[in-house]
Formats: structure tokens, sequence, C-alpha cells
């Protein structure tokens, strides 16, 4: 039977892998002499002669001149508190606080209109106008009330206000009482400040002529509703150390008052805001005040608005 050429390709190609597989065996049936291998012998790189080579000398180098050029190496600034060889000054690094820079501005916490429950309508303001840096400013103040009838009563004040603490400023000047009242000059010394709870405090004490002395506090507190819709509780009392009939002023507490204000800021340079207020007159004022058929209790609406620049 003749061998067709497709068999005699497929006899060939089993016959030259059956060759491969015995030449193979016949290979890893000799084991390799380990023994007859000298591992000392392996020769070790010979070390290098950077003498002899050309290039840069890392010997002439002076890995110290860094200090004593005159930007300092990378990462090796004086610590902050002086301690190190070399200052910041000596590197020409002046630090420097911002708090000398002279500052202004012109703050009314109120400025509109009140009316009593006797049906009496008057223009009422409470604000400050300072000049000056964190530390050291001239402070003016000024409050006070005017009827539509024609009365008025205000005082303005003129004071060196000095920090003494980051929350604390101790104030040094005078004050001056006007309006219809006959008018009367003190010189001041008082403290302002925020208390825990971020109520805010003022007291200032009076020395004026003829004996008079007197003492005014003041303390209020912002309560946010929101961002915008803040309530404003406010406190003030007035003490005297003495009568003073032309004013209607007694000696001891003299007056106190309790305000309740909201204000909507529109910005925080601009808020309108509406409240109630109810004052009190005490001891000899009452009595000065019922003389002159005035009442010796008040309360009265409002609304204004806060402002600053």
């Amino acid at each position: 039977m003749p061998i067709k050429s497709s068999q005699t390709k497929f006899l060939g190609v089993s016959a030259l892998m059956m060759a491969l597989v015995a030449t193979g065996a016949s290979a890893q049936s000799a084991p390799m002499d380990h023994s007859a291998m000298d591992h000392g012998a392996t020769p070790q790189p010979a070390a290098m002669d950077h003498s002899s080579m050309p290039g840069m000398d890392h010997g002439s180098m002076n890995h110290d001149a860094g200090s004593n050029t005159a930007n300092p190496p990378v990462g090796s600034l004086p610590a902050s508190d002086g301690a190190g060889e070399r200052g910041y000054d000596s590197y020409g690094i002046h630090p420097h606080m911002m708090d000398n820079a002279p500052a202004w501005q012109v703050l009314f916490d109120k400025f509109g209109i009140e009316r009593n429950r006797d049906g009496q309508n008057a223009l009422n303001w409470d604000g400050r106008f300072w000049f000056g840096t964190a530390t050291d400013r001239l402070l003016i103040k000024s409050e006070g009330e005017r009827e539509n009838g024609g009365g008025s009563d205000a005082k303005v004040e003129a004071f060196w206000s000095h920090a003494v603490s980051p929350f604390w400023d101790l104030q040094v000047g005078a004050r001056r009482d006007v309006g219809s009242s006959p008018k009367r000059n003190w010189a001041a010394v008082g403290i302002e400040g925020v208390l825990p709870y971020n109520i805010e405090l003022q007291a200032t004490a009076y020395a004026g002529a003829s004996g008079r002395t007197a003492l005014a506090l003041k303390a209020e507190y912002d309560l946010l509703l929101t961002q915008r819709l803040i309530f404003t509780p406010e406190l003030e009392a007035s003490l005297y150390g003495k009568n003073d009939a032309e004013r209607g002023v007694g000696s001891g507490l003299s007056t106190g008052s309790l305000s309740l204000r909201l204000r909507y800021e529109v910005t925080r340079e601009f808020a309108p805001y509406i409240g109630v207020s109810f004052e009190r007159k005490f001891g000899q004022t009452a009595s000065y005040a019922s003389d002159a058929g005035a009442s010796r209790s008040q309360t009265a609406v409002m609304a204004g608005v806060r402002f600053w620049f």
C-alpha cells in the first residue's frame, strides 16, 4: 500500500521528537560534581581609586561655607524664640505686628425713635467714634434723647482708651452733661471689655465739682437667632454720690433701665431694629420726678437702625 506524503511527514516529525527526548534524558542522568568547583576563587571587584579619576575633587570642597554666605541654607533658619546663634534680623527678616496701623470707625448701636406710654415721642441715640490703633485710641461717646416738646437729656464723653489685655481697655477722659438741665462736667476713668459668654461690659466712675461722684454701668449681649437676626438685651444703671436737685438726680441708685432689641442685619454695616425699653427711677431721683409731675417708671417702644462705617 503506498504511503501518502502526509503520513511521511508525520513519521519524520515523530522520529525527530523521540531523538530530542532521548538526548535530554542522557544529559540529566549525568549529575553535576559541585565539589570540583572552587567557590573561593570567585574574583572580587577591585576597589575604585577616586584619586586616579579625572573630574570633581570632593576633598577640596568646604562643606561649612554655607554658614558664611549671605543667605542661610534651606531649612537652617533659627528658632522663632531667638535661641539660635543668629537671629532673624541677621537674615534681613523683620517680623512685625499690624496693631500699630491707625484706623477709625463710627458706630451707632441705637439711632431711632421711641414712643412712651404717655404718647410722647423722642429721638434717641447711642453712638461712638474712635481713631487710633488696636492698643491706643481716641474714643468719643454720645448718648441721649430729645423729646418732641423740646426737652432733652444727653451726655458726651471723650477718652484715651488703652488696651490692657486682649479683651479689656482702660479709659481715662472727661464727660459733659448737656440738655435742658444745667450742664455738668466730670473727670472720668473706666474699663470696657468682654466678660465670659461674650457679655460686653462698660463701667465708668466720675468725679465732678462740689464733691460730686457718679458711677455708670452698662452690659449687653448679642444672641444670634440666625446669621442675620440678632436679639440684644441691654441693662444700664446710674449711681450718684450726692443729690443734685437742679438736674433731678438723687444720691444712691438713681435710674435703671432694660431694653430688648431685635435687629436684622441687611449687611453687617446696616441693621434696622425694633424693641421695647423699661426704665425706673429710684430713691430721691424718683421723688424729684414725682414732684415735677413725671412718672417714676416708663415703658416705651422703639424703632431705628444700627449702623457703622
